[in-house]
């Protein structure tokens, strides 16, 4: 039922930056900032601060292995950190800015050992990026979350145009938030949310067929919502733990977008497949056959 998801663990100066480069990887579903390997129970960030707890600032990264490999993520990594310089990163300077590496599955340790072999063959200088297995991982604040998203003149040491995002130019940037960053708009604020002309309902990203006004409803819980897709072979679910929560995400199956999540609520029992209008491209009845047509020539 579940799409199969790993986990990887990325410390690289303070994690604001980190988690905003890192999310915005084709094939990166999930990441949430917190503080890692350290012997505090319970860590803040005044405390990891101090220095005496012994945690790093650390981006938990949860991706689809079939759109991204660990060592492509690995080698974006490495290009927003200063792998030679122990305990700094950009303006920030501490135990808790450390480079690091921490692995959640044993394959992975092969990998990672693999990728850090290669890169000191190609450097005459020592790297010091930690490479070792994920002890404890705590969430940050809430604040801390997502933060560049919510402040985006906020601090960051990391360049983020360094990334390759040119196939989603042709998206606006509230689209980008959602279907890439896995951002949920408003509710009621969606252009489709109270909205039922007959037609279908495309990926933004990829104009991918993924509902039908058929199977379309008014829930009123604020976003537009199905009692299916047109088929469960154009959508992926995966297990979403963020904000302390366990939900079913939905994804687009081909492109990987995120579309939103899915529930039991639904008329009768059914199934809510709850989405943004943000991630929706509606076509009209009267242009479907057209659409289809010019689809099949892609």
């Amino acid at each position: 039922m579940f799409e199969k998801l790993e986990v990887i663990y990325l410390a690289g100066g303070c994690f604001w930056g980190v988690e905003a480069f890192i999310s915005r990887l084709h094939g990166v579903n999930h990441t949430e900032v917190g503080y890692a390997n350290g012997r505090d129970l319970a860590p803040t960030y005044e405390k990891v601060c101090s220095e005496k707890t012994g945690h790093v600032e650390t981006v938990k990264v949860t991706y689809n292995p079939k759109f991204i490999g660990l060592e492509n993520i690995l080698e974006n990594f490495f290009k927003i950190i200063d792998p030679y310089t122990l305990n700094r990163q950009g303006a920030d300077i501490g135990t808790q800015y450390r480079t690091g590496i921490y692995w959640q599955e044993d394959f992975q340790r092969d990998i990672v050992l693999k990728f850090l072999a290669k890169k000191r063959l190609e450097s005459s200088k020592k790297i010091v990026v930690e490479a070792r297995p994920i002890i404890n991982f705590y969430p940050a604040e809430d604040y801390h979350q997502k933060y560049l998203e919510k402040n985006p003149q906020g601090y960051c040491h990391v360049d983020l145009n360094l990334i390759d995002d040119e196939e989603f130019k042709h998206l606006t940037k509230e689209e980008y938030e959602i279907t890439q960053l896995s951002l949920t708009e408003p509710p009621f604020s969606g252009k489709y949310d109270n909205f039922f002309e007959e037609g279908i309902y495309v990926d933004v990203v990829d104009g991918e067929i993924l509902f039908s006004s058929d199977d379309k409803f008014d829930s009123g819980c604020g976003w537009p919502a199905f009692t299916k897709p047109v088929s469960q072979d154009v959508i992926t679910q995966n297990r979403d733990f963020s904000y302390g929560t366990t939900r079913i995400e939905v994804r687009s199956a081909k492109s990987n977008s995120h579309l939103g999540h899915v529930f039991h609520d639904g008329p009768g029992g059914s199934r809510r497949y709850c989405i943004n209008s943000n991630a929706l491209k509606f076509i009209p009845k009267d242009e479907v056959e057209k659409y289809i047509k010019n689809k099949n020539k892609e």
